[in-house]
């Protein structure tokens, strides 16, 4: 990773960690974002297990020695995490909540493979050489840019969910809801058909900083003690911080030089 490239790195370390940390307190999975089913034997072991694989990961991320085995490790844990959203795809493909969910995994899972297309560092030969290098990189553009589309498309389908989480002292909230519903459909499609791609994705990680500042962190000081506010401010943390992780590897068209 370049130097500019290590903020992104940073910040979706600190989204693991604290979601490992999370899981680790309530000895449970984050939520309505990680899906897991009571009936799942020894859940409560699997949750612990995933929080201390989450937290070590994003600590092994911090350092130099340790990125390359915390992203082998989180990679395919995140295919998981995505895959656990899948069956309820299945069974009601025509809700626009479902595609969300999984949207939102497809973001998160687009910085984690971005992260792993860069340090992984795999031997020549291996199996999953064709996730790394530019060619990972590529493919977890792609499916970054078609996560964002279902996830500005559901802010206008519920309108007016999305505008009751706009903060109150902002005028026209419900004008807020279509309006980035609508640029978060027009990044996707940007960094999709590479329109201004680096502008597209750093406009897009820039409204999901926002939304988590604006959102989740009120919601932190109106309920200090509550799990549901610490939990959705990680995983928006973490979405956001995946973002920042695909704009920030997203190159730079140069300039063509004028012939001498």
């Amino acid at each position: 990773m370049t130097r500019s490239q290590q903020p992104a790195l940073t910040i979706f370390a600190v989204g693991m960690i604290g979601l490992g940390i999370l899981a680790l307190i309530y000895g449970d999975f984050a939520l309505v974002w990680q899906p897991v089913a009571a009936w799942v034997p020894g859940r409560t072991a699997f949750a612990y297990a995933s929080g201390l694989l989450t937290l070590l990961g994003g600590i092994g991320l911090l350092f130099r020695a340790t990125a390359a085995w915390s992203v082998r490790i989180l990679f395919p844990y995140l295919i998981v995490w995505l895959l656990l959203k899948v069956p309820a795809l299945l069974v009601a493909p025509g809700v626009e909540g479902v595609w969300l969910g999984v949207a939102e995994l497809g973001v998160l899972l687009a910085g984690g493979w971005t992260l792993f297309a860069r340090l992984a560092g795999l031997r020549e030969g291996s199996p999953l050489a064709f996730a790394t290098g530019e060619n990972g990189v590529r493919i977890a553009r792609i499916l970054f840019a078609l996560s964002l589309i279902p996830i500005g498309l559901s802010h206008l389908v519920y309108a007016k969910d999305t505008a009751a989480l706009v903060p109150a002292w902002l005028p026209f909230r419900m004008g807020w809801a279509y309006l980035t519903g609508v640029g978060q459909m027009a990044c996707g499609t940007g960094v999709l058909f590479s329109i201004l791609p680096q502008v597209a994705a750093t406009v897009e990680a820039g409204m999901l900083t926002i939304f988590t500042l604006l959102v989740w962190v009120p919601a932190i000081l109106a309920a200090p003690k509550t799990r549901l506010p610490w939990t959705a401010f990680f995983i928006s943390w973490a979405i956001m911080a995946a973002a920042w992780v695909v704009a920030s590897n997203i190159a730079r068209k140069k300039s063509a030089q004028p012939d001498a």
